[in-house]
């Protein structure tokens, strides 16, 4: 064979090969590392959702943390919520955890202050998680939804930290019905 041939025919054996292994590192890395999230919207609807007996009713304003502690989502969202406790609790904020249904964990350290709830009446019907409630100092849901849209929830994209200001400021905040697009879990089933 001639040398013109067989040099861009080795030439072109090789960036194909080149291609598919470049291919098949990144899938794998994609597979391994890389968690996809249900990106499609979700409706957090708060109207049937109500505080438990001992809780209900005018006091301090009230956060419930809806976990389950198999939902990858939690990752960031709890150090966030670890910094929300720390900016809130002192300013008479309660923080709250309501955990799903038959799923077994323990939250980490720096969640060990949220106090558990045993039950939320409607709380049935929460869609996915992790997801949050806010209840004013009336008793009154104030927010219902997730911490954030997006993959990741940080206080640059948090729902959360203007909700509670607005509520410390003594405004009032009505937005229980929430639709956004992010990284949650099924809470039901």
């Amino acid at each position: 064979m001639n040398n013109r041939i067989i040099k861009p025919l080795c030439t072109a054996i090789a960036l194909v090969a080149g291609a598919a292994i470049l291919w098949q590192a990144y899938t794998t890395f994609q597979a391994r590392y890389l968690r996809p999230f249900d990106n499609q919207a979700t409706l957090f609807d708060g109207s049937l959702l109500q505080l438990p007996a001992k809780l209900a009713g005018p006091g301090p304003i009230r956060v419930v943390h809806f976990w389950d502690p198999t939902c990858p989502c939690n990752v960031g969202n709890q150090q966030h919520l670890g910094e929300l406790v720390s900016q809130f609790a002192e300013r008479g904020v309660t923080f709250h955890v309501l955990q799903k249904p038959g799923s077994h964990g323990q939250l980490p350290a720096n969640l060990s202050s949220l106090q558990p709830i045993a039950g939320l009446p409607g709380s049935e019907r929460l869609p996915a998680s992790p997801a949050v409630a806010i209840w004013d100092r009336q008793g009154r849901l104030a927010y219902f939804g997730p911490y954030s849209e997006g993959a990741v929830c940080n206080s640059s994209n948090s729902f959360i930290e203007p909700i509670l200001k607005a509520l410390l400021d003594g405004r009032q905040v009505s937005a229980s019905n929430t639709l956004a697009v992010g990284c949650y879990c099924p809470w039901r089933g």
